[in-house]
């Protein structure tokens, strides 16, 4: 089922994936992202996160990274599928 909707990084299941549409935040966070070739406009994927805010593994590109929660959650993606 394809559908297009926007979710937190933090919000969505492991596997997802999309396209960052928006970072919120100050420059700080949107250049140390941007040093993590995390930008809008960049498909990325959901490889796993972990429990009670833990910190969250993505795809962009061929790199895997992990960024921490609160981080995540500033990164608005829009999701290419819905996995049920």
């Amino acid at each position: 089922m394809y559908k297009e909707k926007q979710k937190t990084l933090s919000q969505m299941q492991i596997g997802q994936s999309g396209v960052v549409v928006q970072i919120q935040g100050g420059h700080g966070i949107v250049d140390r992202l941007n040093s993590l070739g995390i930008r809008v406009g960049k498909r990325i994927t959901k490889i796993s996160s972990m429990i009670m805010r833990g910190p969250v593994t993505i795809q962009v590109d061929r790199s895997q990274i992990a960024i921490g929660f609160g981080m995540a959650s500033k990164i608005t993606v829009e999701i290419d599928q819905i996995i049920k």
